[in-house]
């Protein structure tokens, strides 16, 4: 196989969806094969890749060892979340939907049986995976990684560092043993900024070899200001139309008490606020809450169990309301305005929902992901003189 120099580190990159991670991965990968059931994210995925040749629409359940080629160093799956999050069924990786971690970890096993599992493996998904049936889900996928001989760790990490989105999300990065961790990307002791007490207290639980595998993943903080919401916000949306008075006023009249004081702080300002809704049902009362603080709530599809999001404009006594458009929500993943999206709201949303933000991927890659990479080519660097040496 080539070494392409511009291209040196290859990987899977499964329950691809619209290809978020791969366009956070870089230059520096090359996908050797994606995957995703979905016909209209697939789609969208031939679309911005080239029409993907590598990409195949299929349930990770009907995938065999054989469709995957070569031997790729980073295998990443972002596997479903409705059964870990906050708003799903809570049946955890038992569940229909994030049950099918198990499906991929097999075709994981099946590539080691061949001598061909990628050195490294990054799982990503919702923080309730953490807390998922009181942390044992998080234990047991851990210990699943532990006794196929991978060193396991894991980070969670806001969106909100790089876009105007909440959007904190779990990242279980896994390096198969045999590859050297360099010595600046693990700590001692946890950061409480990547490894949250619930975190902490699921490793404390650990089985002995799963405690023993744990790595404390250290990486910096970003050092670049993210976009405010107001920065990402379009005066004359494509896909969407402002709301008329009256579908505002009923907005504001579901409006809680503290969050008509949010509006009222708004509209005192001397410059333009820009905030955003989420309809919630409180006490069997649906509510629309609204926040002005520069960031958007989570995006969120109507599979995860939440409503679409809403954009709130208040300039003094003028008060305007419409959903976030799909241009928007790219924005908030972090996605390039030469993404192409779907032409149809609901898919655009779904798409971009159920997506990971670009430049959380961009920073894993740059600061423990690539690094790791470097590491599987001196290994193989190491290998290859062995075996010259013993011919």
């Amino acid at each position: 196989m080539n070494f392409d120099l511009l291209r040196p580190f290859g990987f899977y990159e499964f329950f691809a969806g619209g290809g978020m991670a791969r366009l956070g991965l870089g230059d520096a990968w090359e996908c050797h094969f994606a995957n995703d059931f979905d016909g209209k994210k697939t789609a969208s995925y031939r679309i911005n890749f080239n029409r993907a040749p590598e990409l195949l629409i299929s349930d990770v359940r009907n995938i065999t060892a054989s469709q995957l080629p070569g031997k790729a160093t980073l295998s990443w799956a972002s596997f479903p979340c409705q059964d870990l999050s906050l708003a799903g069924s809570g049946a955890g990786l038992a569940g229909e939907r994030s049950g099918v971690f198990w499906p991929f970890w097999n075709l994981m096993l099946s590539l080691k049986r061949e001598g061909r599992n990628p050195p490294i493996i990054v799982l990503e998904n919702v923080a309730g995976l953490i807390t998922s049936h009181n942390g044992q889900d998080l234990a047991t996928l851990i210990s699943s990684l532990a006794n196929a001989d991978y060193r396991v760790g894991a980070v969670l990490l806001d969106g909100a560092y790089f876009v105007a989105q909440s959007r904190p999300r779990l990242f279980i990065i896994a390096v198969t043993r045999g590859v050297g961790i360099p010595k600046f990307l693990s700590g001692r002791v946890p950061n409480p900024t990547w490894h949250p007490q619930s975190l902490q207290d699921v490793v404390e639980a650990l089985p002995h070899k799963s405690r023993k595998a744990w790595v404390w993943w250290k990486m910096p903080m970003p050092d670049q200001e993210a976009p405010h919401l107001s920065d990402i916000i379009e005066n004359e949306p494509h896909g969407v139309k402002w709301h008329s008075e009256s579908e505002t006023l009923k907005l504001l009249n579901m409006m809680s008490p503290a969050n008509l004081e949010k509006v009222h702080e708004a509209q005192k300002s001397s410059s333009r606020q820009v905030g955003t809704i989420y309809k919630r049902t409180r006490f069997g009362i649906q509510r629309a809450e609204v926040r002005f603080d520069g960031v958007s709530g989570c995006l969120r599809t109507p599979a995860g169990g939440s409503s679409r999001q809403i954009i709130m404009v208040v300039e003094g006594r003028h008060i305007r309301s419409r959903l976030i458009s799909p241009r928007e929500t790219a924005r908030l993943m972090g996605l390039p305005e030469s993404y192409i999206l779907p032409e149809r709201y609901n898919d655009a949303y779904h798409l971009t929902g159920d997506g990971v933000v670009v430049p959380v991927v961009a920073w894993l890659e740059q600061h423990i992901i690539r690094p790791i990479a470097m590491s599987t080519c001196k290994a193989k660097g190491r290998q290859l003189v062995s075996e010259a040496t013993l011919a």
